[in-house]
């Protein structure tokens, strides 16, 4: 099975370059940076269960995870200033594509009703950004040993400069992106 990286090098500059008339290989649009965050709610604020996601999401990663730490104190969200309230990371390179070959050919088809990705869901910039549920959809986390069952957010992030490029670029990669009948 040919990995991301060989199929956007083999595959999507030629048609790329050929549909919206690049000169130049770099000026294909292509995908940067992943980033994946999750927050805790007031449920998961101990220190334990926390614990337990960072080491959850890092599994799935394959790398550490940066807190994230609120600046300012917030009464109505139970916040203080200086709490950690969330954990995010940034993959590029190697584990940027590794990371993206396991999403489109393994979580999202073990996801609940998943019947694709929104169109709406690329931005006017080209980016991607999916909401995962349930972080036991990936191979790296056993179903009977979680005990904290939560969802995260992923952003991919492209050089493209228009949403009609980046959808172009995330269909020619294989993403299971789900065309809006309404708008043809």
């Amino acid at each position: 099975m040919q990995n991301i990286k060989e199929k956007y090098q083999k595959e999507v500059i030629p048609t790329l370059k050929e549909k919206f008339g690049y000169k130049n290989n770099l000026a294909v649009p292509r995908i940067i940076k992943v980033v994946i965050n999750t927050g805790f709610n007031p449920a998961n604020r101990d220190k334990k269960a926390q614990g337990e996601i960072a080491e959850d999401l890092s599994a799935i990663t394959g790398q550490k995870l940066v807190p994230c730490i609120s600046k300012i104190s917030e009464a109505g969200f139970k916040i203080r200033k200086g709490m950690t309230v969330g954990l995010k990371a940034t993959l590029r390179g190697p584990k940027m594509y590794d990371f993206l070959d396991r999403l489109v050919n393994i979580a999202l088809p073990r996801c609940r009703d998943f019947r694709g990705l929104p169109e709406k869901n690329i931005d006017q910039g080209g980016n991607l950004n999916i909401g995962i549920k349930e972080h036991i959809v990936f191979p790296e986390i056993s179903t009977e040993s979680a005990k904290n069952i939560f969802g995260f957010e992923i952003s991919i992030t492209t050089t493209a400069k228009t949403q009609e490029e980046g959808l172009e670029l995330f269909k020619l990669l294989k993403f299971p992106i789900k065309i809006d009948k309404k708008k043809k």
